[in-house]
């Protein structure tokens, strides 16, 4: 065993997109217009460069509060790589909502979702959400906050609850005190009018919309607020709009759950290769033990059952990386790898990750309010954990900030299709980061959008699932406009069978490496939280 399967683990990881799951229920958005007259002086990028190289960057002056278009101005990073095509097969301008919340977006790439010569006919824009990497300013807490080891996730005991409510209490002042004025205009509302910023910068009259994950939510709200100005919109892995966010955190429980022992199922179908179980249950149990033993002997000081549930996540994200978390689990048995464990952690979690949690904690924690009792909070997620013990505390952990947030809470915008013209869904049916109700809901709310799904299919985001089916529907909508036609009831428009899971015995650093350029595009700096 060496560090070519932590590598392995680190590259892949890069392209998860954070599948938080926001959602509607509240009053529409208040009428109020981006008024800025601000432009874009472009330039070239440098490094890092966004992926296909040949970008130009630059940054647009935005109002900090919408409300007040004339005061206090912040800056969102934007980029840009320009059609490729000749004049007459150009298709306008399509602007890039990343995952998240938190994800940067400024790195994106035609490329990456649909077949070049579709792709080539776009500008695209990418950009970092206020707050996320080059935007200024950066939102960023405590550096300190993801190095292990950390307490355990599971509250067994009344020390390991207070100590993690202390740690969420700690962390969201270290945000009152970094984030300032900022951390009151941080909700899913105020991007979508930086989105509106950059259209009117860029001088169009309509925009192309690519949302991913938490970008769906995006998308979502932006076609609510802004409707007329939607030419076409794809919306990849979908956001239930009715849950922001403390019911989207639980129902995500539920569906890890049922990924992780799909995973496991996995594994024990090549027991001839890892040696861990020749059914599901002798695997799941197995894992469950090689945890418990990391409480008293962290691997390498770092690795302890905390940092062993956030590698493993990804087993519910990417079919993918099912042959690479094998490997690690096989090191982590017996005599555990410390090296390799450590690696694989920490690739996962830089220090600039915490930009990425803190924003993510900056949305979603005054995109809504959250119950203000822990009583609530400890009731519900003690229920989910008898059914869903794998992330349950994870996760709640990763939201536990939002119990003690300084920002101002606002009231999340009810979605509202019905005057958007084009809109395609896309959806995997056994997604656990944006499970598949979401996408139905949000085909409801757009009564002329059409839902495409890829049956069976547990990996989130499916532009870059390498389904030829999924991209060949997502190529023709961008090229011609069409949509698959509309069928009656609350089902698919479309649907893909599902690729096959991945064959250990063949899978090849070519197929790392797809997923690494496909993904890390979208989420140069991803967080491991949804």
């Amino acid at each position: 065993m060496d560090r070519k399967i932590a590598k392995g683990l680190a590259l892949v990881v890069t392209a998860v997109i954070v599948a938080v799951t926001p959602a509607a229920g509240g009053s529409a958005a208040p009428a109020v217009e981006p008024a800025t007259t601000a432009r874009i002086t472009w330039k070239p990028c440098g490094t890092p460069e966004p992926h296909d190289g040949g970008a130009e960057c630059g940054l647009l002056d935005v109002p900090l509060d919408y409300r007040k278009p004339t005061g206090r101005k912040i800056q969102i990073a934007v980029s840009r790589i320009r059609a490729t095509v000749p004049a007459e097969d150009y298709q306008g301008v399509i602007i890039a909502l990343p995952g998240g919340p938190g994800n940067a977006g400024l790195c994106t790439s035609a490329a990456v979702c649909v077949p070049a010569a579709v792709g080539g006919a776009y500008d695209w824009i990418g950009f970092d959400p206020r707050g996320v990497g080059a935007s200024v300013p950066a939102l960023s807490c405590d550096e300190d906050y993801l190095h292990g080891p950390r307490p355990e996730y599971v509250p067994w005991r009344p020390s390991i609850e207070q100590t993690w409510l202390r740690r969420s209490r700690n962390y969201a002042e270290a945000c009152r005190v970094a984030g300032g004025a900022l951390l009151d205009h941080m909700t899913t509302l105020d991007t979508v009018r930086d989105v509106e910023s950059i259209r009117k910068a860029l001088g169009i009259g309509q925009v192309n919309l690519y949302g991913i994950s938490y970008g769906t939510y995006l998308g979502q709200v932006y076609g609510t607020v802004y409707p007329k100005t939607v030419r076409r919109m794809v919306l990849d892995s979908n956001i239930d709009p009715r849950k922001v966010w403390y019911q989207a955190a639980l129902a995500q429980d539920v569906n890890f759950e049922r990924s992780l022992r799909m995973w496991f199922a996995w594994v024990a179908t090549f027991d001839h290769v890892y040696h861990l179980g020749s059914t599901a249950d002798q695997v799941r149990k197995r894992w469950y033990a090689t945890q418990h033993k990391l409480r008293t002997a962290p691997a390498g000081g770092v690795v302890g059952p905390a940092e062993f549930t956030d590698i493993f996540i990804y087993a519910g994200y990417f079919q993918a990386i099912w042959p690479t978390l094998a490997d690690l689990f096989v090191s982590a048995v017996d005599d555990p790898d410390a090296e390799v464990l450590v690696a694989a952690y920490e690739s996962s979690f830089r220090p600039a990750d915490d930009n990425v949690f803190a924003v993510f904690n900056a949305v979603q924690c005054t995109d809504t309010r959250w119950p203000r009792s822990w009583a609530t909070w400890r009731r519900d997620n003690w229920r989910t954990f008898r059914g869903a013990p794998f992330a349950t505390w994870y996760n709640a952990w990763g939201n536990a900030p939002c119990l003690f947030w300084p920002g101002k809470v606002s009231t999340p915008v009810e979605v509202d299709g019905s005057k958007v013209r084009s809109v395609l869904f896309v959806g995997g049916t056994l997604d656990a980061a944006t499970p598949f109700e979401g996408s139905l809901e949000a085909r409801r709310r757009f009564p002329n959008g059409s839902l495409l799904a890829e049956v069976g299919q547990t990996t989130h985001v499916l532009s870059f699932s390498g389904n030829p089916c999924v991209t060949g529907v997502i190529a023709d909508y961008l090229t011609t406009g069409r949509l698959p036609k509309r069928k009656a009831g609350d089902r698919p428009d479309a649907t893909c069978d599902a690729l096959p899971p991945p064959d250990p015995t063949a899978t090849s650093s070519q197929t790392l490496s797809r997923l690494v350029d496909t993904g890390a595009a979208w989420a140069p700096g991803f967080r491991a939280r949804r």
